[in-house]
């Protein structure tokens, strides 16, 4: 019982540590650039041209509202890989709907160490599956040199 709570000590001190060398040195990251978020663009190439990314950027999806020639986007956070995967939304949760991707566009901070999953839910998970509308980031840790 002694080597549990010792270890559970340990990764608490661990975890204790790594926050502290974290930097407040955060960039802000439009995904997709100048392209945006929008159908038919390939985010898992982008994410490997623009990584690795950091805790505590903050990514921005900008995207134009619904249209004659656009049924609009939003950006949901699937809850693991094989929803990222299946492109399933059952369980993913809404970020920002078709009309908040607009002006400044919509912003997600990576706050956290772990795997964050993206897509566009639209048209019942078609920009996803066959949009190419999804990608996931996990953000790094910043080292003090």
């Amino acid at each position: 019982m002694a080597f549990i709570s010792y270890t559970t000590h340990g990764f608490i001190l661990l975890l204790a540590a790594a926050s502290l060398l974290a930097v407040s040195d955060a960039k802000t990251i439009v995904v997709g650039e100048s392209e945006g978020w929008r159908f038919g663009f390939n985010y898992t190439d982008w994410v490997f041209k623009n990584s690795p990314f950091y805790i505590n950027d903050e990514l921005v999806f900008k995207y134009d509202p619904p249209s004659e020639n656009n049924s609009g986007y939003s950006v949901y956070l699937l809850p693991n890989l094989w929803s990222y995967i299946k492109c399933d939304f059952s369980k993913a949760k809404m970020l920002a709907g078709p009309n908040q991707g607009g002006g400044e566009g919509f912003k997600v901070e990576l706050n956290q160490w772990r795997p964050y999953y993206f897509a566009s839910g639209d048209k019942d998970g078609y920009n996803c599956k066959d949009g190419l509308m999804k990608f996931f980031a996990v953000p790094l840790p910043h080292w003090n040199n």
